[in-house]
């Protein structure tokens, strides 16, 4: 038992005690399942933010640990969610058209229900025909797996191309950049196939719940949620550990020594950056069914700087410190752009937060970076050794 992972590695167990702590004491407080404390939208918000706070996970493996420093990571979160809001969307014009057309003399031909279904999603682009890549969006399993697969591939692929040419530092960093925003500028075209900006709307009509009301969905979707993140948080924590972790962290700060040492260095990044890719996959495919709509905005490159900040914040190279940073920046981003911070009269001027948070968010990243620059997470290290 002294040798086990748990007992090498005790902050993986209090993390998991303290998810498992919060994920019941918000099922007793919503309104589905409690004494409804907290209101439908903020058990969302909260199912939201634990699964920024699994990318963020993903993000301080790949940064904080390896030593990549990816602005892309947003744009595998962004294709997990229109891989399942694909099938969402479907679904779910599939139900009203099937009810619209209930009522003809002769039922509808298969192909007169399905050239309804593509009027219903594409006439806000002027088209009517289904492209190449809704091939399989009438199949749960299938979007499911592309989920994983799309992702992955791209991650692989691209890793690929960039680690074997030895690419490293800021000119991976805008390697990852350019492919984010390729990628976003693609997705804004209205022949896309994704709707352009538009984007998917309505997911969060699950079908087949119809009769089910947001409330116990958004609970669902919350356990959901704080699952996936105790499971990548797990995993993840598996594999910063032991040999692997020593040579993902031998990466991050001599390279050149792990590749003389005979490691293949290549295949420990390629690896790192495809698995953490995926996981982000998974987390895009969670959020944004609570989200309801997804479009080419949420993938532009400035989501994956804020997501670098949020990792800096809370203390880069350390997992919790991951979730401390995204939880704590997406919570007070909800609060203050929502307009639950209440303005501040300076008599010459009124600072109004919504216009604002962005510039103290900046302000805070800064100060973190000169005064604090192992984050909050590096703060909670320090106060356990004084009272150790």
């Amino acid at each position: 038992m002294r040798n086990s992972f748990i007992a090498q590695n005790p902050s993986v167990l209090w993390f998991l005690m303290a998810l498992a702590g919060f994920t019941l004491g918000v099922t007793l407080l919503s309104e589905a399942t409690g004494i409804a404390f907290l209101s439908t939208s903020f058990v969302k918000t909260l199912g939201k933010t634990l699964c920024l706070c699994l990318i963020a996970v993903a993000m301080d493996v790949v940064w904080g640990y390896c030593g990549i420093l990816s602005l892309g990571h947003f744009a595998f979160f962004g294709l997990g969610g229109y891989a399942i809001g694909m099938w969402l969307m479907y679904a779910r014009t599939e139900v009203i058209v099937l009810e619209s057309l209930a009522g003809q003399a002769l039922p509808a031909t298969p192909k007169e229900v399905s050239d309804a279904i593509g009027n219903q999603i594409f006439g806000v682009v002027g088209s009517s025909e289904f492209p190449w890549i809704w091939a399989f969006a009438d199949s749960l399993f299938l979007q499911l797996l592309m989920v994983v697969l799309v992702p992955g591939l791209l991650a692989l692929v691209f890793g690929w191309l960039a680690f074997r040419s030895r690419v490293t530092g800021v000119y991976l960093s805008i390697l990852t950049q350019a492919m984010t925003l390729a990628l976003s500028l693609y997705l804004f075209q209205n022949d896309s196939g994704l709707r352009g900006n538009n984007g998917l709307s309505g997911l969060q009509n699950i079908p087949g719940f119809e009769d089910t009301s947001q409330a116990v969905i958004s609970i669902v979707f919350f356990w959901a949620s704080a699952l996936a993140l105790g499971l990548g948080y797990l995993f993840f924590a598996w594999i910063v550990s032991g040999k692997m972790g020593s040579v993902i962290k031998g990466i991050r700060d001599n390279e050149a020594r792990v590749r003389f040492l005979g490691y293949h260095v290549e295949s420990y990044k390629l690896f790192v950056f495809t698995i953490t890719a995926v996981v982000s996959a998974i987390a895009g495919a969670l959020y944004y069914p609570q989200a309801g709509i997804i479009n080419p905005g949420e993938i532009a490159p400035i989501a994956s700087i804020y997501l670098a900040v949020w990792v800096a914040i809370g203390g880069r190279g350390r997992l919790y410190g991951a979730v401390i940073g995204a939880a704590f920046v997406s919570l007070l981003s909800s609060w203050f752009t929502g307009g639950g911070a209440p303005s501040v009269p300076l008599g010459f001027y009124t600072i109004q937060w919504t216009d604002w948070w962005l510039v103290l968010l900046g302000f805070s990243f800064v100060a973190v970076t000169l005064f604090f620059p192992k984050g909050i997470g590096g703060l909670f290290d320090r106060l356990v050794r004084k009272q150790a």
